[in-house]
C-alpha cells in the first residue's frame, strides 16, 4: 500500500468561497452593468447536481481510485513529495485532464456522464457546480494510471486534480470579458471556456483545457471567442428540463434505446454506445463534424476559420444556425 501521506480536498475547502463568489456574481449582475444571467430553477438544478456529485464521489470515488492505488505498487520509481514534484504532477494531471475531457466529448459513453455539465442554457458560476453523478463509473480513471506508474504518490495526484477543479470554478462566468494577452495565451480563461460551452458549430469540440490552454494550442483544438458569433449555451438538442434525474440520466436512456433497437448489427449497436455523439447508422442525425460542414456549406466565407473545416462535404443541412 502507498505510504500514509495525505492532503486536504481542495475542492471541499473551497466550498465557502464558491458560495461567496456565487452571491457576489448575483449581486454584481443585479446592481452593476455586467453581462450575465441567472434563472432560479436552472441555478437550483445546477446546485442539486453538484450536491449529488459530491455524494456520488464519496460513495464511488474511492472504489475506482483503487486502480490508481494499485498502479502505484508497480511504479518505475518513487518520486518524493516536494514542491517541485507537486508542480510537475499538476502539469501532468492537467495534461491528463485535457485528454480525459476530450474523450468525454468524442465518445457517447463518456459524454453520457459529461453532458450534465453542458446541459444548462445559462453560463454562470452555478454552472461550474453542475456535475455528473456517474463520472466515477465512466472508466476514465484509467488515464491517471500512467502518472502513478511514474512514481507520483496517489494522494498527491488526487490533491492536484482537486486543485485543477478549483481553478476551473471561476472561469464559468460572463462577467469577465478578456484578460491580458499573456494570461489568455497560457491559461484557461472565462473567454476560452465560454467557447467550450457553446453550441455554435464553430465552438463545438473546442478548448478542452482544465488550467493550461496550451494543450489546446498544441493539439489543434483551440478556438477563440469571436464577438461576431456570440456564444449560445447548452447542447445541440437542449433537453428543456429542470428535473435532476432526467438531467443526470437522459443520455444513458438514449444510449439504451438506440443500442437495443431491433434490426441493428453488432457493430451498429457498439457504435451507438462508443462512437461520437450524434452517430446514427442511417446518417439521420448530426455529429459535430457534420454540423460544422453544414455551417460552412451555408457560409463558404467561413471555411478554414478556427473551429471550422476547410471545405464543406455534402451533409444534411442542420437547423442550428
Amino acid at each position: 500500500m502507498p505510504d500514509p501521506i495525505s492532503f486536504p480536498d481542495a475542492s471541499t475547502l473551497a466550498t465557502p468561497f464558491y458560495i461567496l463568489l456565487i452571491v457576489g456574481e448575483v449581486l454584481a449582475l443585479r446592481f452593476a452593468s455586467l453581462k450575465g444571467s441567472y434563472e432560479t430553477r436552472d441555478a437550483i438544478t445546477s446546485l442539486t447536481m453538484g450536491l449529488g456529485s459530491v455524494i456520488s464521489d464519496a460513495l464511488l470515488g474511492g472504489l475506482v481510485f483503487g486502480l490508481v492505488l494499485l498502479a502505484y505498487q508497480f511504479r518505475v520509481t518513487t518520486i518524493e513529495v516536494s514542491w517541485g514534484a507537486g508542480i510537475l504532477c499538476f502539469v501532468l494531471a492537467d495534461l491528463e485532464y485535457y485528454w480525459r475531457h476530450r474523450l468525454m466529448h468524442r465518445s457517447r459513453w463518456f459524454w453520457a456522464a459529461h453532458v450534465v455539465h453542458h446541459s444548462s442554457q445559462h453560463y454562470n458560476l452555478t454552472t461550474a457546480l453542475r456535475q455528473s453523478w456517474t463520472g466515477p463509473i465512466s472508466g476514465l480513471i484509467v488515464l491517471m494510471v500512467p502518472i502513478a506508474l511514474l512514481g507520483f504518490h496517489p494522494a498527491l495526484i488526487a490533491f492536484v486534480a482537486s486543485l485543477n477543479l478549483v481553478y476551473q470554478f471561476w472561469i464559468h462566468t460572463e462577467t469577465i470579458n478578456r484578460l491580458p494577452r499573456w494570461f489568455e495565451a497560457v491559461f484557461n480563461t472565462p473567454s476560452h471556456h465560454r467557447v467550450h460551452h457553446g453550441r455554435n458549430p464553430r465552438y463545438l469540440d473546442a478548448n478542452y483545457a482544465g488550467t493550461l490552454i496550451i494543450w489546446d494550442r498544441m493539439f489543434g483544438t483551440f478556438v477563440p471567442e469571436e464577438d461576431s458569433d456570440p456564444v449560445r449555451y447548452g447542447i445541440v438538442k437542449n433537453i428543456g428540463t429542470f428535473n435532476p434525474l432526467r438531467v443526470a440520466f437522459h443520455e444513458y436512456v438514449g444510449i439504451a434505446r438506440d443500442a437495443l433497437a431491433p434490426g441493428l448489427t453488432f457493430a451498429q449497436r457498439f457504435l451507438y454506445i462508443f462512437a461520437p455523439p450524434g452517430y446514427s447508422h442511417d446518417g439521420s442525425r448530426s455529429t459535430a463534424a457534420s454540423l460544422k460542414a453544414d455551417f460552412v456549406a451555408r457560409r463558404p466565407q467561413e471555411a478554414g476559420r478556427p473551429g471550422l473545416p476547410q471545405s464543406a462535404a455534402p451533409q444534411r443541412l442542420s437547423a442550428l444556425d
